[in-house]
Parts: C-alpha cells; sequence; structure tokens
C-alpha cells in the first residue's frame, strides 16, 4: 500500500481503521486530552508513552521499543485484523503517526499509511471531527516481529563504521550545539543530518517522491537505502525519515528506536560534535 494516504482517500473510506497519535513530548498527557476532546471519526488513541513505547530504565532510551509480543497484543486489544487497512495521524507533522505506521509494518501488518498533512489539513478543509468513543471487539491479532526492520544498539555498534547512519534531529542537536531534550549534546559518528521536517513543505504535507528522492540521494551521496539506519532522540523523529524514503521508492532503511538517548547514556560510547 502508498505509505501517504490523503484527506479525500480517507474521507471516502469510512471502513479503514484509524489511530490518533498526537503527541507533546513537553506534555505527554496532551495528545491524550484533545483526541477526548476531538477526533477523527472511528479513531482510537495510541499513547506514544504508554501503547508505542515499552519502560525507560534509564539506558535504553526515551521510547524504547516494547517487546513485539506486547505490541502485538496490544494490536489484538484495538480489534486491528490482519485484512483492515490502518490510518495514522498526528497533529500535523507525521512524525508520532510514523512512528505507529512503522511498528505496524514491523509487526507484519502491511496495509498501514499514514495521513498526509494530519489531523490541520483534515480541519482545514472542514471535515468532521467527533468526541465519540468507537468500539471495537477485541481479537487476537497474529503478527510476528520482522528483525530485518529493527537496528539494536548491538548492530548500531556492530556497524558503526560501515553503516549510513541519518541523524533526523534538528541541525543545531546534530552539531551538539544544543540539546534541549537529552543530557548530553552531540551526535553518533559517522552520522549525516537529514531533519525530518524538510520532509515537508511549507503547507505541512510531505514532498514530491521526486524531491524527496533527490534531496536523500544528495545526502546518502550514493549508498545503498538497505545500508541506512535511521536515527533521532528517541526513535520518532527517526521513522518520519524512513517514511519519507519509503514514499520515495527508497525501501529498505532500518531504524535505530533507542536512538540518540539510548546511545548516549552510556559515556564510554563515542560521540561527534562540530567543531
Amino acid at each position: 500500500m502508498n505509505p501517504l494516504v490523503s484527506t479525500e482517500e480517507l474521507a471516502q473510506h469510512p471502513e479503514w481503521r484509524v489511530f490518533d497519535c498526537r503527541h507533546d513530548l513537553a506534555d505527554p498527557a496532551a495528545g491524550e486530552q484533545q483526541y477526548l476532546e476531538a477526533h477523527l471519526p472511528g479513531a482510537l488513541h495510541a499513547h506514544l508513552d504508554r501503547d508505542l513505547s515499552a519502560v525507560m530504565n534509564g539506558r535504553n532510551g526515551r521510547h524504547p521499543l516494547p517487546e513485539a509480543k506486547t505490541f502485538i497484543a496490544w494490536l489484538g486489544r484495538q480489534g486491528l485484523k490482519p485484512t483492515d487497512t490502518a490510518i495514522c495521524y498526528d497533529a500535523g507533522p507525521g512524525a508520532s503517526a510514523s512512528r505507529l505506521w512503522w511498528m505496524l509494518r514491523w509487526a507484519g501488518h502491511e496495509n498501514v499509511a499514514v495521513l498526509d498533512g494530519g489531523l490541520a489539513k483534515w480541519q482545514r478543509e472542514g471535515r468532521p471531527v467527533t468526541a465519540e468513543m468507537p468500539q471495537f471487539e477485541a481479537a487476537p491479532y497474529p503478527g510476528k516481529a520482522k528483525a530485518s526492520m529493527h537496528a539494536s544498539l548491538a548492530l548500531v555498534e556492530k556497524k558503526l563504521k560501515r553503516a549510513a547512519l541519518l541523524d533526523a534531529r534538528a541541525p543545531a542537536r546534530y552539531r551538539g550545539e544544543q540539546e534541549p531534550i537529552d543530557p548530553v549534546a552531540g551526535r553518533i559518528p559517522g552520522a549525516k543530518n537529514r531533519f525530518n521536517n524538510d520532509n515537508l513543505t511549507a503547507d505541512g504535507v510531505f514532498k514530491s517522491p521526486e524531491a524527496l528522492r533527490a534531496e536523500f540521494e544528495a545526502v546518502l551521496a550514493g549508498r545503498d537505502p538497505a545500508e541506512v539506519i535511521q536515527y533521532c532522540g528517541s526513535g520518532v523523529a527517526a521513522c518520519h525519515n524512513a517514511l519519507a524514503m519509503e514514499i520515495a521508492g527508497m525501501p529498505g532503511s532500518r531504524v535505530y528506536i533507542g536512538s540518540w538517548s539510548e546511545w548516549s547514556a552510556d559515556p564510554a560510547r563515542p560521540i561527534s560534535r562540530s567543531a
């Protein structure tokens, strides 16, 4: 399935399963509260901290990847079926929605897409929202994790000198000039910067596949997309870059979910900063 769906397409398919992924890193309760006040018809909420992450232990990053069986059990509780088309959205930029998009594919659910432009575009067009809570019958979901999509900490350490690491954070964080979230500033050695917000136009929708391909090719400088390991602060914006590469026809990259928040937790690991 195309990794992006338009508001027009979604409006024509009320039978599709919709997930609201709104989340505010500075106020983790805000996304769920906004969902309770108004959301797309038929949407369930996916909470980044509670549903799409494991418990933090101080060493595994800010949004660690849950065990596959835990996430797959959550899918079953949402009543998602393997035949369902799943649509993920957030307030607009798509980073939180991309996290669920990536996790659904990781769990073996291929019929999934991100709503291009998110709730912001949906509401600009005057489309309906509701506070009504949908009900779906729970049923076991027969998922199985795809190890090839995820880059563990051990794999990143092993491939540190060979992999094409892409850092999705803002340039100042990549250069180590500032770090507003994690205790340590800097980047993983050898990483190139591709700020995930650069995947979007000024209107908040994804750039064309051709534009995205040209921009990623310029950063990768001939590297195979299958060699790419995406990371960011905590494995959210990295999924946005993975999605953008899929849109560009450059599939096969892995996501390092632990990202900088996990990497930098051990002072023995090497870090780089720009001079």
